[in-house]
């Protein structure tokens, strides 16, 4: 059954490339790209023929950052220096045949690091064991799209692997709402004008999804691919660094053609070398910066702020996030907290759970006694 998944993935995408795109195609070709989407979850959730068990990494630390990439880009050495983990090395393809965790220790922040089996093209179909692998890292916090010097061209490759499993690297989720009610036909109400979909396709992609009555409310431009990835509604959006590895077995020329070439690519990057501990630090701070923490400080009543050792969360972190982290009976018993910093309109302002903190903040929670 998954091998007629597939055949009819590959017919959909022929039929696409051959369909030019035009007014009077626009419709058609939407309802191919829902259909070709559908089709991608479904051979998914069945692993793609793959088999086996998937692979189950528990989320540990303040934040989990993922290295993906093609076999032999030196992942498990990079993993090895950054954490105390002990990811085997090889120097031959799939030397990693499990999702292996690290702890990267960092500016008080405790950020786990995984190295994931390398993909191969058509991970996303299953190959390789490829679909387990790349639903494995839709929980990181921040994918490292990782290569060596002498295969950059795989970047492009790897962004393809990831986005057909649902993964949208640096993007946020479009502003779109989906109502669904019993009936009254499709509405659809924009607040902006839209000049890459019109109500007819809208309503062509919801029909694939058999939704037929539905309030929609667009608040930005959005794309077909877009509209489908809020109808699918299990999208997840990821920011991405690369990083580029075996920087030492490449001489000065060489290096600033792989800059010009990454500056094309449009991504934030960083060269390294794992064996020879070239930029290490810098990787470490890029990873730290990319993931957006804030230091936020207790302060238990009547007591002064500890500020020796902050809560490490990231950012948009509200203080019911921080309660959880702290104990989950802290929501429970929640009965209100008091902010002083850049989040506050003034010092000690009591304030909700639903508080968005910033970074620098004192915070003290007060909770129902026993």
């Amino acid at each position: 059954m998954v091998g007629s998944i597939e055949e009819e993935i590959r017919r959909i995408e022929e039929e696409l490339k051959r369909t030019p795109y035009n007014k009077a195609t626009q419709k058609h070709i939407a309802r191919l790209k829902a259909k070709l989407a559908k089709l991608r979850e479904k051979a998914q959730s069945r692993g793609g023929g793959g088999g086996g068990k998937g692979y189950a990494v528990k989320k540990s630390g303040d934040a989990t950052a993922a290295f993906v990439g093609f076999p032999s880009v030196g992942k498990s050495t990079l993993l090895n220096k950054l954490t105390n983990a002990n990811s085997e090395v090889g120097a031959y393809a799939f030397t990693t045949l499990t999702i292996v965790p690290g702890v990267l220790e960092y500016k008080g922040a405790k950020i786990q690091l995984l190295d994931a089996p390398g993909i191969i093209v058509g991970a996303s179909s299953g190959k390789g064991r490829g679909t387990e692998v790349l639903s494995a890292v839709r929980s990181a916090d921040l994918i490292l799209l990782t290569v060596d010097i002498y295969t950059l061209e795989h970047l492009p490759i790897i962004e393809k692997e990831l986005y057909n499993v649902g993964i949208r690297l640096d993007q946020k989720p479009p502003d779109v709402k989906i109502k669904i009610k019993e009936r009254g036909g499709i509405t659809v109400t924009s607040t902006v004008p839209l000049t890459k979909i019109d109500k007819d396709t809208i309503e062509a992609i919801l029909n694939e999804y058999r939704i037929h009555n539905a309030d929609v409310v667009i608040r930005e431009d959005i794309s077909v691919e877009q509209f489908i990835d809020v109808v699918a509604g299990n999208r997840v959006y990821i920011p991405s660094l690369v990083v580029v590895n075996k920087i030492d077995l490449a001489d000065e020329e060489y290096l600033k053609y792989i800059k010009q070439k990454l500056e094309e690519f449009g991504k934030d990057y960083v060269l390294v070398s794992g064996n020879k501990e070239i930029n290490l630090d810098l990787l470490k701070e890029k990873i730290y910066n990319k993931l957006g923490f804030i230091k936020i400080y207790l302060k238990p009543q009547g007591k002064k702020p500890d500020l020796d050792e902050p809560l490490i969360m990231r950012k948009g972190a509200t203080v019911k996030d921080v309660c959880e982290k702290l104990h989950r009976d802290f929501v429970k018993n929640f009965r209100y907290a008091l902010v002083w910093g850049k989040s506050a309109k003034y010092p000690g302002q009591r304030v909700g759970l639903d508080h968005k903190l910033e970074d620098g903040d004192i915070l003290t929670i007060v909770v129902k006694r026993g």
